[in-house]
């Protein structure tokens, strides 16, 4: 066989492997533009539907305190832990304290040396008041015989004299006994402050609630405003929820809302609004609504993640459509129908919508099958041939 003849046999392989490609690339783009395409169908059935608007955001606390002293000191014991329930006054921390019983016991003989010092006062006193009164007396009998020329001069002046140191004697009195009554409360407010000092040591629950936090131990040494625990009230706990402000004039006060915690995906739990924020967030345009929860689940934790599905209106006995069915053609809303097996759209009047479902006001009736691709990367055309499973 000449070259020419191997040259043409070869190029005529090649040409039918490049007819066979395109034929077989053919086939498939055939087969994926014009094959059935598998679909679900979906009854138009009467219901209630529901209308919600969901935020996202963190269970929070209504009243939360960080339990720290008042005083400086180092920490003896830590009566509370974290996941415990406290009453109303319970003993949470214990501050040392030895030094401060010194102090007080210091002050409380500082009283003790003060009521003493005024029973002595006051004994002084009364003994130069009874010396003012006898001088007196000698006094005023010296100047009735004065009249009767009965008392020489100088016994006058002597009584005079005695009358004026006495009663000097009793005013000093009177002031030492008004001094050691200054003293005596200085020494008692003294007490008082060291008492208080000493019972700032005993930090108490100031109300009852849970330790969802310690950040101390004992041996640490904390100046006032350190957090040693942090205390919550079960009492209001909510979900604070970012929502778009757009949803702003739809939303009041105590309406239904679910709840889904994000550990729990598959169960909702009830709750209500219980705050509306009136401050939205310049960036992200979203404003905070706090749903409170009124069933929380058995483990729970503060600042976890949840959705508050919040329910703005309720219709009952309208034709309900399913999500995933609905088809936007060119700004307008339809749906496909299975028409004898192959893929019509039909444009339908949509009202409320909800999370499962929307409501129908025209295009559809009762009973009619609308369809869906069975895959979710599939796309139904008009004319578009369909097979349902």
């Amino acid at each position: 066989m000449s070259n020419v003849q191997k040259r043409t046999k070869q190029w005529h392989w090649r040409s039918l492997k490049v007819i066979a490609v395109l034929l077989i690339a053919g086939g498939v783009m055939y087969w994926i533009k014009f094959a059935p395409v598998p679909v679900v169908s979906h009854r138009v059935e009467r219901g209630m539907i529901v209308a919600e608007v969901m935020g996202t955001g963190t269970l929070e606390a209504r009243v939360q305190t960080t339990i720290s002293p008042k005083i400086s000191g180092r920490i003896v014991e830590v009566l509370a832990d974290q996941g415990d329930r406290v009453e109303t006054g319970e003993l949470l921390v214990r501050l040392d304290d030895e030094e401060l019983n010194r102090q007080v016991a210091i002050a409380e003989a500082n009283v003790d040396a003060a009521t003493a010092a005024i029973v002595l006062l006051t004994a002084d006193k009364n003994r130069a008041a009874a010396i003012h009164d006898q001088a007196k007396k000698n006094h005023d009998r010296t100047q009735s015989l004065v009249s009767q020329n009965a008392v020489s001069g100088e016994v006058v002046d002597r009584a005079v004299e005695s009358l004026t140191v006495a009663a000097a004697g009793n005013s000093r009195a009177v002031a030492a006994i008004t001094e050691g009554q200054k003293e005596l409360v200085a020494a008692e407010k003294t007490l008082e402050y060291h008492r208080t000092i000493l019972h700032d040591t005993h930090i108490h629950a100031p109300y009852e609630g849970l330790i969802v936090g310690r950040n101390r131990e004992p041996g640490d040494v904390v100046v006032p405003g350190s957090d040693i625990l942090t205390l919550i009230s079960t009492d209001d706990l909510w979900i604070s929820a970012w929502v778009d402000e757009t949803e702003m004039a739809r939303l009041q006060m105590d309406q239904p809302a679910r709840v889904v915690f994000r550990s729990e995906p598959a169960k909702t739990y009830p709750g209500q609004i219980a705050r509306i924020g009136k401050e939205a967030d310049r960036e992200t345009r979203e404003f905070i609504v706090d749903v409170r929860v009124l069933e929380l689940p058995t483990n729970w934790a503060v600042g976890q993640r949840a959705e508050a599905y919040i329910q703005i209106t309720n219709k009952d006995d309208v034709l309900l459509l399913p999500p995933s069915a609905i088809v936007r053609r060119k700004d307008v809303e339809g749906v496909f129908i299975n028409l004898d097996g192959v893929a019509k759209w039909r444009p339908v009047s949509l009202g409320v919508r909800g999370r499962d479902a929307a409501e129908v006001l025209e295009g559809l009736a009762a009973g009619d099958l609308v369809i869906s691709p069975e895959q979710p990367t599939a796309v139904l055309t008009d004319g578009r041939r369909v097979v349902s499973p």
